[in-house]
């Protein structure tokens, strides 16, 4: 194993509940309703996935980039604040590190939804930072683990990721990565190279290392 790389909403921070109240409100703007099964259509998607959403079920007629900039002025205002760390992941991040692991933070959300969780996480956590805006094809497409893995100067084959979501464990799954599975707000069923967990406090490096091994 040569590097980590960890996933960010649902995994790392507390923000589903964030995302929640913030397209509520998009909504409610573009006259429509929100609920949770439509957060579970667009958990681990990316921005421009979550508007054409929003503005196909509402019949809204703004524009994608007023919508995109509404969710995030309401995101970044939000997060300002501060954000839960989800169980386990601060003594994670932080065994890591210790360890001497290379690390990515690999998210479908846009640059500044991902800064100013860091201030909350710590940029010190992570060598490197992969956001759906600066990619071509974002999750569950392999490129976000692929580019990270580039960036780290490792290959994918080498890493384990920790996601949270479908669509991020499809995406690390394609790029090669073994994968740690902390579902949040959809199941997630084990499969070869998955260790799916209840929470991150089951998870250190040891247990990284088994997995990488094939051991688990």
């Amino acid at each position: 194993m040569d590097a980590v790389l960890f996933d960010m909403d649902g995994l790392l921070v507390d923000s589903e509940k964030i995302w929640f109240q913030v397209e509520t409100e998009v909504m409610e703007r573009l006259g429509g309703d929100w609920g949770p099964d439509d957060q579970e259509q667009l958990v681990g998607g990316s921005m421009a996935v979550t508007v054409a959403y929003m503005l196909k079920v509402s019949g809204g007629g703004a524009e994608p980039a007023e919508v995109e900039a509404w969710m995030l002025e309401g995101m970044v205002e939000r997060l300002a604040g501060g954000v839960e760390m989800m169980p386990g992941a601060a003594e994670l991040l932080e065994e890591v590190r210790q360890a001497g692991l290379a690390t990515a933070l690999v998210t479908s959300s846009t640059r500044p939804i991902a800064e100013a969780c860091l201030e909350s996480i710590g940029r010190h956590n992570f060598d490197q930072v992969v956001t759906g805006d600066e990619v071509a094809r974002t999750k569950p497409d392999p490129e976000p683990y692929l580019t990270a893995a580039r960036l780290l100067g490792v290959r994918a084959t080498h890493c384990v990721a920790l996601e949270d979501s479908p669509n991020g464990v499809t995406s690390a799954t394609a790029a090669g990565c073994r994968v740690v599975a902390v579902p949040s707000v959809l199941p997630i069923p084990a499969a070869p190279g998955r260790l799916v967990v209840g929470s991150l406090r089951e998870v250190d490096v040891a247990v990284l290392r088994a997995l990488s091994r094939g051991e688990r």
